[in-house]
């Protein structure tokens, strides 16, 4: 089976290759001559991988999936959310987006947040949606080498370690991506 994942990002791709059995082929919008920017204009996680998926199926009429993934702060109020990409500008840059992160919480005590995936799959004229969430704390400095966005910062529940000091693989076992990753893999499996 071919299956399109709606990204350009080659981190992403990665991460998600290792949890797929070899009987699904992943091909990302590169592998499909597909290189535009898929525009994210909704105003929840839910609506932005939606709005991906859709625009795979409806260009290029291949079954794919999209994830859309927000960090959620609790003493932020949610923040950065459907924004965390763009949390300090349009240019998308990890390390700015954690400096704002780290200088908004520098008097903060509760440091609580999540990480929320949203995969939105299209397969056989139907749409599906799966979730993972990860708990875990907001760190005060970044710390490990792994990992792309704001895992330098994110030390999950229960773990001394950042997604940013892992190995590829134990992240993507308790990550969010990794568990809605699963459920998807479990549905295509049966």
């Amino acid at each position: 089976m071919k299956l399109v994942f709606a990204t350009h990002n080659k981190n992403k791709l990665k991460e998600i290759q290792v949890l797929f059995p070899e009987s699904i082929e992943l091909l990302s919008l590169d592998d499909i001559g597909c290189y535009d920017e898929i525009p994210e204009t909704a105003d929840t996680i839910d609506g932005n991988a939606i709005l991906k998926a859709n625009y795979v199926k409806q260009h290029y009429n291949m079954d794919c999936f999209a994830d859309d993934t927000g960090l959620e702060v609790t003493a932020l109020n949610g923040e950065p959310g459907v924004y965390s990409a763009r949390y300090a500008g349009e240019d998308k840059s990890d390390d700015a987006n954690m400096e704002k992160l780290l200088s908004k919480l520098a008097d903060v005590t509760n440091r609580e947040a999540r990480f929320k995936t949203v995969i939105a799959l299209n397969i056989n004229e139907h749409q599906y949606l799966f979730t993972g969430i990860c708990e875990g704390k907001i760190i005060k400095e970044k710390r490990g080498s792994f990992g792309f966005g704001y895992d330098p910062v994110f030390q999950p529940d229960n773990f001394k370690e950042t997604f940013a000091e892992m190995e590829l693989q134990k992240k993507s076992e308790l990550s969010h991506r990794g568990k809605a990753i699963k459920a998807l893999i479990e549905y295509l499996s049966k």
